[in-house]
């Protein structure tokens, strides 16, 4: 076991009229990234992108 402990997000990236578009989403990566949070997983929640990341504690 390595011991490392994480923080876990989930951050929804709403659609405008265009839909979620990958300009959006790489706003909200790169404000999320500035904070230390790295991406794990992304799904799609009807027109919008549910982002799943983790950051070590």
């Amino acid at each position: 076991m390595s011991g490392r402990r994480w923080s876990y997000k989930v951050v929804e990236v709403k659609p405008t009229w265009r839909g979620v578009t990958a300009e959006a989403l790489d706003t909200v990566l790169a404000q999320l990234g500035q904070q230390d949070w790295e991406l794990v997983s992304a799904a799609p929640m009807g027109m919008a992108v549910r982002l799943f990341l983790k950051k070590e504690l």
